[in-house]
């Protein structure tokens, strides 16, 4: 059953009466309601169970050029799932998570479909500029005498499905209601040769037919966007990179937003009409049960929540990886062993363009030659864009070295002292050859500038590109119709690809665009934080966290071989700065994972299986551990080093994951207790 409620921003009764459920003001048109069985559709797997979310096989369209909107959620739900944790039974789906494990971690639930109601509307001024998705998800186990709320910011740039594997599942199993936002980033694509862009469905409609209603549409006028469509055909703009808004600096006010919106249908549901057809407020701010939860992107907007919560929305948090920028205050410092690493703190636009730029010459280190490979490239080609990287790194003065063994040492030698551990070298290469850091580093570094579409930022664009790679050239089937429910929202994505426009023969793939792989771009989008770009700058000291999480208990999960978002500049600086910052008031835990890296739904990849083991596990270890401290008072255990065991074997044929592999958070870590004291941390080696 769907249905629509009017965004009608009600006020309390006045006088002495009941206060009516007002919707928040920033709440913009009116809120979809849609409730689901249990059966044909649901809210944690669209339907599809445990069973569907697994298969390798994407769900169908009726009619592949124009998906309904529910055909869309199911792909959304489907994809972004599988995007956040392993899904190979070996791997340990349907075993340790999935829709199937309840929360003592046994395969009681069956398929794993979850009945209950969702409510979607954006968060907007009233322009449609900013159009941040908010959903809610109240399961029918709902219990409205003991409730509580758990928040799930997408996590990188993803569609406000982007983190129900990492904190739905987990909240809507306990009976919570889930907020998600996209947090003003999500999949919005404007494509630019037919003018399409996406609704908050997920639905495609001409940018004119949906005016303020579109997820995103690139603020470029007529005549401009046709000089640049000829100029510069089948390109797209996404809405991180090309707003112009720094979307980041508001992922804290988003995930506020997504709460206070939880709070009102919590209302609508449960409190008793009062007036007319008006519901009364059964629960005020701060009287539901809140843990702010998830991870990377999504992880760091929950932090920052809790930073700018002041009228008590948030109880608690409980984030793995998070990517944050900490403001790091004068004598805090991170040690490893008892010795200062060499560096701490640093904010993504600084580590994301140096590892974009020193990655692809570090990969050939020759003692990183086993590295797992995470690229649709032949490894010939590969290893050539390595060697040329190289050589033009040398000769520009960046990397010594006259011989590709000891330029590739250098480059990896700059990677450690800008913060980078020797634990995440073996993903080094993965890291670049998936597009993960060039995909990054070009979107942030648009948003971070505040770059139009049209000013190609040291000559990137997003666009469709041939078998060979050429740029240019019409897409075989546009991707606008699936991209709500199979792109990420940082290209490469859903066949829409990172585009070098200054190629040797033309526009290209980035990789293929040079035999140095852009080199001169990648250069550039360095410089843009090296040389001191205003508008950078501001942008990132507008998205500085302080550590001041104002008392709440807190949980940090990270693992120490992430290569996307260093350890060092992510968990263990924010701890140092949250020791600085709250001193004795602090209840802020950190659990450091020894083999845990950024993506564990590249764990059934080889090389992934044998090396690094799921963090996603003691995620779901730091809520529960959560949920019984603040209902029945347990002591969180402090913060640690997580030691685990590798599964080990045949790179694609590791062994089955068991507990083994998968040491439990101590109550006592003894030697592996990371020291927290004004400022200063220090973590075992």
């Amino acid at each position: 059953m769907i249905a629509a409620l009017a965004a009608c921003h009600g006020t309390s009764s006045g006088g002495s009466g009941p206060q009516t459920n007002a919707l928040p003001a920033f709440v913009a048109g009116s809120v979809r309601m849609t409730s689901y069985d249990g059966n044909s559709d649901d809210l944690l797997t669209a339907g599809l169970g445990k069973s569907g979310l697994a298969s390798s096989s994407a769900p169908a369209f009726a009619n592949p050029s124009s998906p309904t909107a529910a055909e869309l959620r199911r792909l959304a739900i489907w994809s972004n799932y599988r995007a956040l944790v392993d899904m190979s039974a070996n791997g340990g789906y349907g075993r340790f998570w999935g829709p199937n494990v309840d929360l003592n971690g046994n395969d009681t639930l069956g398929e794993g479909k979850i009945a209950g109601t969702e409510y979607l509307a954006y968060a907007d001024d009233g322009s449609g500029k900013q159009n941040v998705s908010l959903l809610v998800q109240v399961p029918a186990s709902f219990d409205a005498n003991h409730p509580c709320i758990v928040t799930a910011t997408s996590s990188g740039s993803r569609g406000v499905y982007g983190a129900i594997s990492a904190a739905g599942e987990w909240g809507l199993k306990r009976g919570c209601a889930v907020a998600y936002t996209d947090k003003g980033t999500g999949n919005g694509a404007h494509e630019f040769a037919t003018d399409t862009v996406t609704l908050i469905d997920g639905t495609v409609a001409s940018a004119s037919a949906a005016g303020p209603l579109s997820l995103f549409t690139a603020n470029v006028p007529a005549a401009t966007l046709a000089t640049f469509n000829q100029t510069f055909p089948y390109r797209y703009a996404f809405k991180h990179a090309h707003s112009q808004q720094n979307p980041e600096q508001s992922w804290g006010k988003d995930t506020l937003e997504a709460v206070q919106f939880a709070y009102w249908a919590l209302n609508q549901q449960f409190a008793p009409v009062i007036a007319g057809s008006q519901h009364g407020v059964r629960y005020q701010p701060g009287s539901v049960t809140t843990i702010a939860a998830s991870v990377s992107n999504g992880g760091g907007a929950s932090i920052e929540a809790a930073e700018q919560d002041t009228q008590g929305w948030i109880t608690a948090v409980v984030v793995g990886e998070p990517q944050v920028n900490v403001a790091m205050s004068a004598g805090t410092q991170v040690q490893e062993g008892g010795a200062p690493i060499g560096a701490a703190g640093k904010p993504l636009a600084d580590y994301m363009t140096l590892a974009n730029l020193l990655e692809p010459c570090a990969a050939a280190a020759s003692q990183l030659a086993t590295a797992p490979y995470l690229s649709g490239l032949p490894l010939a080609t590969t290893q050539s864009i390595r060697s040329a990287r190289c050589a033009s790194l040398a000769a520009g003065g960046v990397i010594s070295g006259g011989d590709l063994q000891s330029q590739a040492t250098s480059a990896l030698a700059q990677l450690h002292a800008a913060g980078y551990e020797t634990d995440s070298d073996f993903l080094q290469a993965p890291m670049w050859d998936s597009q993960a850091v060039p995909a990054v580093a070009v979107t942030y570094a648009n948003a971070y500038t505040r770059a139009s579409v049209t000013d190609n930022l040291c000559a990137f664009s997003f666009g469709a590109t041939s078998s060979t790679g050429a740029a240019g050239v019409a897409p075989a089937v546009s991707p606008m119709p699936t991209v709500f429910g199979l792109g990420n929202g940082v290209p490469p994505t859903d066949g829409i690809n990172l585009v070098y426009n200054n190629g040797t023969a033309g526009a290209a793939d980035h990789r293929l665009a040079t035999a140095d792989a852009s080199y001169t771009g990648a250069l550039c989008l360095r410089q843009l934080w090296t040389n001191g770009n205003a508008t950078m700058a501001a942008s990132v000291a507008a998205i500085r966290v302080n550590g001041d999480l104002h008392g709440k208990p807190a949980i940090i999960v990270q693992g120490r071989s992430d290569a996307l978002v260093p350890v060092n500049h992510a968990s263990r600086a924010y701890l140092a700065q949250n020791s600085f910052a709250e001193g004795k008031r602090s209840q802020l835990s950190f659990y450091e994972v020894t083999n845990g890296q950024h993506f564990d739904a590249f764990l059934p990849v080889a090389g992934f299986d044998t090396r690094f083991i799921p963090v996603h596990y003691y995620n779901l270890q730091a809520l529960s551990l959560m949920w019984n401290h603040l209902k029945s008072g347990a002591p969180l255990p402090p913060s640690q080093v997580v030691r685990t065991v590798p599964r080990g074997g045949t790179p694609g044929q590791a062994p089955a994951l068991t507990t083994a592999n998968l040491p439990a958070i101590a109550a006592d870590p003894g030697a592996n207790a990371i020291s927290v004291n004004g400022g200063v941390v220090n973590v075992p080696q």
